[in-house]
């Protein structure tokens, strides 16, 4: 089934692409959230109309991301957990963790954002991908270090 993308959905395409989906797909979540219309004469007439304003709320998007990638840029987010025998974790640092550290350094991020393809669950330098727009990614160091107790 052919379908106009009225935003931008990561897994399918940019908004104002036509896509084609399964039925089921379109039929009971893109269409009935508004994230898409079926390809019908009058919904081509209306995307050609629109096809400036879609480029330049797109071209607004790509300059947002690659702002937040220069605020990323060369960040170090330390984080202190409980540890145990052999510097192992009381639990593991999880995407909230690191979306509050990058809060303390003055850098807003949403934790969903956060790529983590292992839980971190020992001490050590890590590298952490952030997905800030369509197809655009920064990479950010974390260190996770002992938490001091006393004091």
């Amino acid at each position: 089934m052919e379908i106009i993308l009225k935003e931008t959905i990561e897994t399918l395409g940019q908004e104002g692409e036509i896509v084609n989906v399964k039925p089921g797909y379109a039929r009971n979540y893109l269409i009935p959230k508004q994230k898409a219309v079926l390809v019908t004469k009058s919904s081509l007439s209306i995307l050609e109309k629109e096809k400036q304003a879609i480029s330049a709320r797109l071209a607004q998007q790509q300059q947002d991301a690659e702002k937040m990638v220069g605020q990323l840029a060369d960040k170090v987010v330390i984080i202190s957990k409980r540890v145990g025998d052999e510097n192992r974790l009381f639990g593991s640092v999880t995407g909230s963790d690191i979306a509050a550290g990058l809060e303390e350094l003055g850098v807003v991020v949403d934790k969903k954002s956060i790529v983590l393809k292992d839980a971190i669950k020992a001490l050590g330098e890590y590298k952490v991908a952030i997905k800030v727009g369509y197809q655009a990614a920064a990479e950010i160091q974390v260190q996770v270090v002992p938490e001091v107790i006393g004091e």
